[in-house]
């Protein structure tokens, strides 16, 4: 009888009886795979370890908790196109026992998350993680160089200089005069339609209040012609696209999304908007300097930047650059969060309506408008701002990522270099263990004790850090005490909570409502 030569021990190609050598290599590579994916924090972890292994390294390291994920792909589902990342991770950490600090990955790349505010301290003071996460998207936008991802000595010219005390201050009269204008378009959007949609609104004039801050003028964006506003909603889209690329670096030169293609568009066209905008600035300056005036204290950023001497004078690049962060930066969060307090106070008109009372202690008879000054003496009107950061925190799991420049620890954990931390405000901010009552929206919390009146929203309590959202409060509460002290805001059907996670928490469905006016 004629023997198969596939099946004979002797076969040319050495394979075993009943198994080919490409049988045993598909088993070999299964078998890795599925020892790879049992791996706490999944196959970038499992790499790493399969790379540093020596006997002396893994006594030192305790394993930080951590699902193992999918094999290869890890927690990407998570991420892609799902609007509830921050609460998909604060369930995972939390069925992990993994609160304080949970590692997982996401194709080739490492992260750890923590859901606690010690341990998220411990790591944002740190100077291991000094370093921020440069995307694809942010690196081709932000012109290879920016504020939030570069030089210290940009982050320095920006607190110094543009976010100063000083210089925001100088700008109370044009904040007040925006919100004017929303008052306006509030009251023709009512007289024609009979309700507001709100966020375009909103997103206008948070849009100008940055415009006016950083160029020195505003915009009519009502026709919906404005080039500008185009280039920030794509750059918005842009940032807050979850980019296959960044963590599968074999699909990075593909271009799968078009995220290159469209970043490099726009880089183009705003170096043109914002070059000629800086031109301009340089001829104005030339002719004062000709006439010998003297700058005003109302110069915008454009000037500051301008002004730069010495080491710290920048280039037409950085410039370009450092404006249009902040132009990212400063537009998104204050209409988000506004947006959703005007639902909170529609929902909870009882709340609304003592914040009403105590703005018109503040107004009195006269009906004057509200100013900067008078913030300070509107307390219940802060706590609701402080109640909606915590319910709705603007950043809850992106806005601060890092990234490890050295090997680290933290805890008993050893962090590597290139890990990226991320911490997840919203799993500390509705943890009944850091905020009783975590899901009833209760400005009265804020009140009362002498500390929790004056908490602090800058990061140096990390109950409530609103990544995004600190340095614009001021903003938020201005034009708040204006929008309820002229209108009462009502339901126009049903208020909608539903949440989705872009480059910021915002609500899924923008808010459509009834402003009766007051006075």
């Amino acid at each position: 009888m004629a023997i198969d030569p596939s099946l004979s021990l002797g076969s040319r190609t050495g394979s075993f009886p009943f198994l080919s050598l490409d049988l045993c290599l598909s088993i070999v590579l299964f078998i890795s795979l599925f020892v790879f994916w049992l791996t706490p924090g999944g196959f970038a972890w499992a790499l790493y370890k399969a790379r540093v292994h020596t006997r002396q390294q893994s006594k030192a390291r305790a394993a930080i908790p951590g699902p193992a994920g999918l094999p290869i792909i890890g927690l990407l589902l998570a991420f892609v196109n799902n609007a509830s990342t921050h609460r998909i991770l604060a369930s995972i950490a939390n069925s992990c026992n993994a609160k304080a600090l949970m590692a997982f990955s996401v194709g080739s790349t490492r992260f750890v998350i923590t859901s606690e505010p010690e341990t998220a301290k411990e790591l944002l003071n740190s100077s291991a993680f000094a370093d921020r996460p440069l995307n694809e998207s942010a690196y081709e936008l932000l012109f290879h160089r920016s504020m939030g991802f570069a030089p210290f000595e940009l982050r320095r010219i920006s607190s110094t200089h543009l976010f100063s005390p000083k210089r925001i201050s100088g700008f109370a009269e044009s904040r007040r005069k925006i919100g004017n204008s929303m008052v306006e378009d509030i009251n023709s959007a009512m007289a024609s339609y009979g309700e507001v949609e709100i966020r375009r609104i909103l997103h206008f004039g948070s849009l100008n209040n940055v415009m006016s801050t950083v160029f020195g003028r505003t915009y009519d964006f009502n026709d919906g012609t404005n080039e500008l506003e185009h280039f920030v909603s794509e750059g918005y889209e842009l940032l807050g696209i979850f980019n296959w690329g960044d963590h599968f670096p074999g699909a990075r030169w593909l271009d799968l999304q078009g995220v290159r293609r469209r970043c490099r568009s726009l880089v183009g066209k705003v170096n043109v908007f914002v070059g000629n905008i800086i031109d301009d600035h340089i001829s104005k300056r030339s002719l004062h300097d000709s006439q010998e005036e003297e700058s005003t204290n109302e110069d915008d950023f454009v000037d500051v930047l301008l002004g730069m001497q010495g080491n710290s004078k920048l280039s037409n690049s950085d410039m370009i650059a450092v404006l249009w962060e902040m132009i990212f930066r400063g537009t998104d969060t204050v209409a988000i969060l506004l947006e959703w307090i005007l639902a909170r106070m529609i929902l909870h008109p009882d709340i609304q309506a003592k914040a009403q009372a105590e703005i018109d202690v503040i107004v009195g008879e006269s009906g004057r408008q509200v100013s900067d000054s008078d913030l300070s003496k509107l307390p219940y009107l802060r706590a609701i701002v402080k109640e909606t950061l915590r319910m709705h925190p603007p950043g809850p799991l992106l806005a601060w990522a890092r990234l490890t420049i050295h090997d680290t620890q933290i805890g008993t954990h050893f962090i590597p270099a290139g890990t990226t931390a991320m911490v997840n405000m919203w799993a500390i901010t509705h943890d009944e263990k850091v905020w009783p009552e975590a899901h009833e929206y209760k400005p009265d919390r804020f009140l009362g004790a002498p500390e929790s009146g004056n908490f602090p929203i800058m990061g140096s309590d990390l109950r409530l850090a609103p990544f995004g959202a600190g340095r614009r409060v001021s903003t938020v509460e201005l034009w708040l005490a204006q929008l309820l002290g002229r209108f009462k805001w009502v339901p126009c059907g049903e208020v909608d909570l539903s949440e989705t996670l872009k480059l910021s928490l915002e609500m899924k469905n923008p808010l459509v409502c009834k402003a009766i006016p007051r006075v």
